[in-house]
């Protein structure tokens, strides 16, 4: 069951939608910076041809094209109050300028080689010539299609943000609410094993007794998990407990009901390491990865805990040799509804991750898995905490 294999053909249909609307207004947009670009080149072509009517024809119209930019100014480019325009004569010289952010002859020669540098084509006339820009109006709709890129993206993004909260939410609910209702549901059949067992031991011989031992053990254990359940919904509290302890009570509780072909090696030094923990639930999240090594192994091969530590965290690396995971499924192990088992709801590894990373501060992650060899899961502890976590659901 792996419910991640829909949701990503979900995202790509998302990004694929948000892909097809960004191209059609790009196209779109394309059309209509085309357009006015025709529209701006048609204008300067008209303004081109007026000035033709200025050319001097005799030396008597000399004399008239000489005042060519004041008629140019006041009857021409007076009616233009977008598109950039320059008028150029022979030499170089700038004769006239309109809709530029400075009519200094420094500034408008530095826009007049940086045209000539781009490759603009002047409209050549009588002894000038007119080059002209792009109007503001024409740049800013060409740079449309990136900001409504920029505004789509945040908008898929801040939707996708509010989904996934919403649906975490949702999940965190029904999770605290399963557990609670399991919790309560353990609770009867719980009591009558307690009682039953209580009663076989005035009635039993002493090799009895043993196995009644051992129901015991498992009765406490099924009334640790009730318990567990019963607090999810609630503030763990964290205890400066030795990390060492808990480790090797996992392993021993676990080496009882294995195989005696998967040998488990865990030896604990002398001194203590103490963290902030919450026991129950630390225990929890070391059992669950013992519980997945022993599926790995299949029932044959070894399972190990090493613990080391720096300045400011402690580690432990839980190690198996079984049949590994895929490089491309280190962090999918640890999502939701993820297994490769064929039955279970695909809970476990989630939740040891929202348990170390959410309320112990610190994080969970696969350090190395080769497939056909072995795994190993390294549970990264702070050494301090600075304050208590909020609620577990």
């Amino acid at each position: 069951m792996d419910i991640y294999s829909r949701k990503s053909r979900w995202k790509i249909y998302l990004a694929a939608a948000g892909a097809l609307i960004v191209a059609i207004s790009v196209l779109y947009t394309n059309y209509l910076a085309g357009k006015l670009a025709r529209e701006e080149e048609n204008k300067v072509r008209l303004w081109a041809q007026a000035l033709d009517e200025l050319d001097p024809k005799s030396d008597e119209e000399l004399e008239r094209f000489a005042n060519c930019s004041f008629i140019l100014h006041q009857n021409i480019l007076e009616s233009n109050t977008t598109i950039p325009v320059m008028l150029v004569d022979e030499r170089g010289r700038v004769i006239d300028a309109v809709n530029f952010s400075d009519t200094s002859q420094v500034y408008l020669k530095k826009e007049l080689a940086k045209m000539v540098k781009l490759g603009v084509k002047p409209i050549q006339g009588f002894a000038y010539s007119i080059y002209n820009k792009e109007s503001t109006i024409l740049r800013q709709l060409r740079f449309f299609p990136l900001i409504q890129l920029l505004l789509i993206a945040a908008f898929i993004f801040l939707g996708y943000l509010a989904f996934n909260a919403a649906r975490r939410a949702e999940q965190n609910r029904v999770w605290a609410g399963m557990a609670k209702e399991t919790a309560h549901q353990l609770g009867t059949p719980i009591s009558a094993i307690i009682a039953w067992i209580e009663h076989l031991r005035s009635t039993q011989d002493e090799e009895t007794q043993d196995i009644l031992n051992e129901l015991q053990s498992d009765v406490d254990r099924l009334e640790l998990i009730a318990d567990r359940f019963s607090k999810i919904g609630s503030a763990p509290k964290l205890e400066h407990t030795d990390v060492y302890t808990e480790i090797e009570k996992c392993f021993t509780y676990m080496q009882r009901r294995a195989s005696r072909k998967v040998s488990f090696e865990f030896e604990p030094p002398e001194e203590k390491l103490p963290l902030y923990i919450n026991p129950p639930l630390f225990d929890w999240v070391v059992e669950n990865l013992l519980r997945n090594a022993l599926d790995a192994t299949e029932g044959k091969g070894k399972i190990s805990a090493e613990v080391y530590e720096d300045q400011d965290f402690a580690y432990v690396d839980i190690s198996d040799t079984g049949k590994g995971i895929p490089n491309n499924k280190f962090k999918t192990v640890f999502q939701p509804g993820y297994t490769t088992k064929k039955r279970g709801w695909g809970l476990g590894l989630s939740l040891t991750k929202r348990i170390i990373e959410e309320y112990h501060g610190g994080k969970i992650y696969v350090k190395k898995s080769v497939e056909g060899e072995g795994t190993t899961f390294t549970i990264k502890l702070p050494k301090k905490i600075a304050k208590q976590p909020a609620e577990m659901y």
